[in-house]
């Protein structure tokens, strides 16, 4: 790493974000049809947020990041999500992601993010990926989805069951995974990210076949942090959840927004304008109140779960559980008030010139997200009931 490198630091004053922030949300909506054409962010205009220091929001502050609190984050996300949900969703992705920092070694965190448009993606992987021990390192195999900001990514992740020559874990227990980090020259990009919605987000898929990665460039997902902030002991899926959930209120926000404006201007049959008409007002007085109620779920229980984060360093079951269908909720019911506001819109709500029609595109893809599928609130359900809660929180 050069000296120069290591003197990154990055403002750590939600001030200096908030003021920042304008300028960069108004570029991403005149952008927004540029970022969903080429399912990417421009390049310019990612370089530019790296430079600003919005990929390096929750990285610890020893290196170099602004390790802000998570509410404050959450805040200039729904900035960002009000002007393009892909551009959003890759923020929280990539922000969230290099709060695993914590759990590797330092000298492989200052490599990445020593550099100050480093960004890591990562993706699930598909059946038969997997690691093999070998001195030194492992070697790896496999293919792995829904990187999203792959193309602005200058490193790769990828978790994988480790699993030696014999097939099994130690003393013939099931084999462990490890995250395993990657320069992207490393690996081969395959482009799948054809969708009905979030395209910008760039979402691609990657392989490597038998390639090695040093000890040192590996992880356990979940392994002990050597930080003791209050960002560092909260689950990442958790992290997840409660960015992606303020990115669909944030769709859904901006979405009201634009019937609301539509109301007060479009004709209807006689000349009476939408907002008018009875159903209009019913429809948007109803979609305020899901909107900014599951936002209060949201933000009530996220509030609960930061207390417990700064006071205690740790979090309780109940929290855990209320912030994960706290984030599926705000999920759901954003595309609630979404699809009501395609409704109200009418016809001209088909055409992709209408700022509708990409929210609606948006929204649907969001709730096919783990983060938003409805088995989180069996989840729930079976903690009110008494029940060992089943599922990942």
């Amino acid at each position: 790493m050069t000296a120069a490198a290591t003197a990154i630091t990055a403002p750590t004053d939600i001030a200096h974000y908030l003021a920042a922030a304008p300028p960069f949300v108004e570029r991403v909506a005149d952008a927004a049809d540029q970022i969903d054409a080429e399912r990417q962010i421009p390049a310019d205009l990612a370089a530019d947020l790296a430079d600003a220091g919005f990929f390096r929001l929750l990285l610890p502050r020893e290196l170099g990041g602004a390790e802000l609190a998570h509410p404050d984050f959450l805040g200039i996300l729904e900035l960002f999500a009000g002007a393009d949900a892909s551009t959003a969703w890759c923020l929280n992705q990539n922000n969230v992601f290099s709060t695993r920092s914590s759990r590797m070694h330092k000298a492989t965190a200052r490599e990445i993010w020593g550099e100050q448009r480093g960004v890591v993606t990562n993706g699930p992987p598909t059946g038969g990926a997997k690691s093999v021990p070998v001195p030194g390192g492992y070697r790896l195999s496999g293919h792995w989805n829904f990187s999203s900001g792959s193309d602005h990514a200058t490193w790769i992740a990828a978790l994988a069951p480790v699993i030696p020559d014999n097939g099994t874990g130690a003393d013939g227990q099931p084999p462990q995974s490890r995250v395993h980090l990657m320069p992207k020259g490393d690996v081969r990009m395959v482009d799948l990210w054809h969708t009905a919605g979030l395209r910008g987000t760039g979402s691609f898929s990657f392989q490597v076949d038998d390639l090695f990665v040093p000890a040192e460039h590996t992880f356990m997902q979940e392994g002990e942090s050597w930080s003791d902030g209050p960002l560092y002991c909260i689950p990442t899926t958790l992290l997840f959840a409660t960015g992606f959930a303020t990115v669909a209120l944030g769709v859904a926000r901006k979405s009201l927004d634009i019937a609301i404006e539509g109301g007060t201007r479009m004709p209807y049959r006689g000349g009476v304008r939408l907002g008018d008409q009875q159903t209009t007002q019913r429809a948007i007085g109803e979609s305020h109140a899901l909107h900014s109620s599951a936002r209060a779920f949201l933000r009530e229980s996220h509030a609960r779960l930061w207390e417990s984060a700064c006071n205690n360093g740790s979090l309780t079951l109940d929290e855990r559980i209320q912030l994960r269908v706290a984030t599926t909720h705000a999920i759901r019911t954003s595309a609630q008030v979404v699809d009501t506001c395609y409704t109200l819109s009418g016809s001209g709500s088909i055409f992709q010139a209408n700022p509708i029609q990409r929210r609606f595109q948006d929204i649907h893809v969001i709730t096919q997200h783990t983060q938003g599928h409805y088995m989180h609130y069996e989840t729930a359900g079976q903690f009110l009931l008494g029940l060992e809660p089943k599922g990942v929180f």
